[in-house]
């Protein structure tokens, strides 16, 4: 593979990224399988590996830092901290108080004394962001961080936390991880110039739609309802499908599957550092690996820019971030006692 600096930090990575989020209880429960992945991975030549202390409460940090056990040392390793991780109302958020813990429990986890990179896995606006800040500046200069990151903070949060950091001479978000595929490109308009402004890399996750643009789905088939349970509605969306039966020619054409026209596409932007995969099994890996040297032309991708317009997203995606006045109608409504009379 053909590595690249993620953003301004001087480190290399590979434009593939190993996502995690599967490895654990939510996807393949069988740790020593997980492992085999991993290792097929990175004998690949992938060095970046992505995971969360969320993702199956822990348990894909424990996968991930066994199969890295003699080889830490030339892997990438990330990990990111928001996330409910118990009932407690203080086990998650960006607060000092939690994110200096949670990094213990994931090294603890990880089986290793510091990562490469710690995300913020959303934004949380109850919280400072000098707060965040200060807490995160800590631990790298106590040396259990290398660099820190956010994940799917709008465009205005990154120039705030890049303010804030240059004024109080805080460690700067060197990542963003935004959610990125030929169908979700909102990111184009503002987030991503805002990285390249700032030097921040990006790794962008679901460059498949999660599972639109495997081709598995089509107009006029049910979507798997057992899926569609795991936050998967999208699935179903008509306007998502009436694009993906517009692409599978185009890829068909183009001599390669859809998903590996989707993962080409995604690291075809100059402001992507690496797109996240997250393979449960190793066919998914096998699959995914084949189309590591796909490269799309000027006109193959003037042609999906015609079905998706840039900086557009077509209809509904799930698990994404939605600030408080999008998310609960009360911030944008006013109570009846300051409404004027009719």
């Amino acid at each position: 593979m053909k590595y690249r600096t993620l953003g301004r930090t001087g480190i290399k990575v590979s434009p593939y990224c190993l996502g995690a989020m599967m490895f654990g209880a939510l996807g393949n429960a069988d740790h020593d399988d997980a492992a085999r992945i991993i290792h097929k991975a990175l004998d690949a030549g992938i060095n970046f590996v992505d995971t969360a202390d969320a993702y199956s409460r822990g348990e894909s940090e424990e996968v991930v830092g066994k199969a890295l056990k003699g080889r830490r040392d030339n892997v990438v390793l990330a990990t990111k901290a928001h996330l409910p991780m118990g009932d407690d109302p203080n086990q998650r958020g960006n607060s000092r108080r939690w994110l200096v813990r949670a990094l213990e429990d994931s090294l603890r986890r990880l089986g290793t004394d510091h990562v490469d990179l710690f995300q913020i896995h959303r934004p949380a606006p109850d919280t400072d962001i000098e707060e965040t800040l200060s807490a995160l500046t800590d631990l790298v200069r106590a040396g259990k961080v290398r660099a820190i990151g956010t994940s799917t903070f709008p465009a205005s949060d990154i120039v705030e936390a890049q303010w804030v950091a240059e004024r109080r001479g805080f460690q700067r978000f060197r990542v963003e991880q935004p959610p990125y595929s030929i169908l979700d490109r909102g990111i184009e308009r503002e987030v991503l110039p805002v990285c390249e402004r700032y030097g921040m890399g990006a790794m962008v996750y679901s460059p498949l739609a999660k599972g639109l643009l495997t081709g598995r789905y089509r107009k006029g088939r049910p979507a798997d309802t057992h899926r569609a349970g795991f936050g998967l509605k999208h699935l179903g969306d008509e306007r998502r499908l009436d694009a993906v039966e517009q692409l599978i020619p185009l890829a068909e054409e183009a001599g390669m599957p859809l998903a590996h026209l989707a993962i080409a596409f995604a690291i075809s932007h100059p402001g992507v550092t690496a797109a996240i995969i997250g393979p449960r099994t190793m066919d998914h890996l096998d699959d995914l690996l084949a189309g590591a040297g796909a490269v799309l032309t000027d006109d193959l991708l003037d042609r999906i820019d015609a079905i998706v317009p840039p900086g557009t997203d077509i209809g509904m995606r799930d698990g994404t971030y939605n600030p408080p006045a999008v998310e609960h109608p009360h911030i944008r409504r006013r109570l009846p006692a300051d409404r004027p009379a009719a």
